[in-house]
């Protein structure tokens, strides 16, 4: 476990550096009202990634930064080195996959450093930044598994327990782990009653896969949008720590994540990115024992592409039951649409896309698939639709993979 002395002294540096976020309450987010946001997302760079890098490259030595330092990063820690580097007068190279969203990249040069694209995962980002640190001499700063960066990381534990001293349970993203290592180790010395939780992406499940088979293991793929926790290989370090500190660590869906970005987007009017949501989407989706519990969401970065939040924000609308599309197999005369309109507007829904197939060539000749997009207030308000349209003799079908 990281000391908590190492972690106040942190805290100490990071003073003037790192902005203490807020802690702000989510009652609309959970049925029983206890839910809490620590809102990382609303940090300098746009995620807590600043705290660990800022934290570790101040503890360089003078020969370590007259090098230069080089890191590999998905986006967050790329632009937390950048900004400490440029701070501290030092030269960065930073690796990234050629994936990342662009925003990350082009806020990443911004800041100073070099960003070197890497075809591939963020694996493959950080061969490359350790293949150039034995070629340069470069100092390499890990993004999750260095004792320095967990303990910069762990300065969030210290000001949640500050800001909310009767929590019961605090949710943490984790993809390698320093995050999660870092508020696990603040908060369990504090006050070991504490539930501390790590959630990840069910598509790149490496930390949920250690911790519950008691073992470090990596993976050989992983998929999904959250690309701020994309880890095939979780740390050593932090396994360790986290095996020791962290109650459970569970997984969510996309479909989950994307709901859960909607969410705080409607209800709290802030942007997560899907690493940032998980969390929430855990919450949300009954996916720890938090019912009556006093609990604290680490929302840890914002740095979401645009052009990913467009079609999260519909995967999210599909998912709450805002949005839907009915496919029903009719006879093609007059008025079967007008018919169909009516008892979609007596539900209270609205039309917004109307698509005729005749092609299908196991239907008969008079016969057609009309396809309806819909926008909907939530799953109830669908089932009555396809109730009302089913006792109305429509045959409703289901869609094909």
């Amino acid at each position: 476990m990281v000391s908590l002395d190492r972690i106040y002294q942190a805290a100490f540096v990071l003073k003037d550096i790192a902005r203490r976020t807020d802690l702000i309450a989510a009652p609309r987010l959970s049925s029983d009202g206890n839910l809490f946001l620590k809102t990382e997302n609303l940090q300098i760079t746009g995620s807590f990634k600043v705290r660990g890098a800022y934290y570790k490259i101040s503890r360089l030595t003078e020969e370590e930064k007259s090098k230069g330092i080089v890191a590999c990063s998905a986006g967050n820690h790329a632009q937390g080195v950048a900004l400490a580097a440029a701070r501290m007068g030092i030269r960065s190279v930073i690796c990234m996959p050629d994936s990342a969203p662009i925003m990350k990249v082009e806020s990443t040069k911004a800041l100073g450093a070099k960003v070197c694209l890497v075809k591939g995962s963020y694996d493959d980002a950080h061969d490359r930044a350790v293949e150039l640190q034995k070629e340069t001499g470069m100092t390499f700063i890990h993004p999750y598994d260095d004792e320095d960066v967990i303990a910069g990381q762990g300065t969030i534990g210290l000001e949640i327990l500050e800001q909310l001293s009767d929590v019961e349970a605090v949710i943490v993203p984790v993809g390698g782990g320093g995050l999660l290592s870092g508020v696990a180790c603040a908060i369990k010395q504090l006050n070991p009653a504490v539930k501390v939780y790590g959630v990840q992406s069910a598509g790149a499940p490496s930390m949920a896969n250690a911790f519950h088979n008691h073992k470090w293991e990596a993976l050989d793929k992983v998929s999904t949008f959250a690309d701020g926790i994309a880890v095939k290989n979780p740390g050593e370090l932090t396994y360790e720590i986290i095996s020791s500190c962290v109650d459970d660590v569970v997984t969510v869906t996309e479909d989950e994540t994307a709901a859960a970005i909607l969410a705080l987007i409607e209800k709290q009017k802030l942007i997560a990115e899907g690493a940032g949501a998980v969390p929430v989407a855990a919450a949300m989706f009954g996916k720890l024992p938090i019912q009556g519990k006093k609990t604290v969401c680490l929302v840890s970065g914002g740095n979401i592409d645009v052009n990913i939040l467009s079609r999260v924000i519909t995967r999210g609308l599909v998912m709450s039951g805002r949005n839907t599309t009915l496919l029903i197999a009719l006879t093609d005369k007059p008025g079967q649409l007008q018919k169909v309109s009516e008892i979609v507007a007596s539900c209270g829904a609205n039309v917004v896309s109307v698509d005729y197939d005749r092609s299908d060539t196991n239907m008969a000749i008079n016969d057609c698939y009309l396809r309806i997009g819909m926008e909907t207030r939530n799953h109830a308000q669908i089932e009555e639709i396809r109730k009302k349209l089913s006792e109305a003799g429509f045959t409703l079908v289901k869609e094909r993979a």
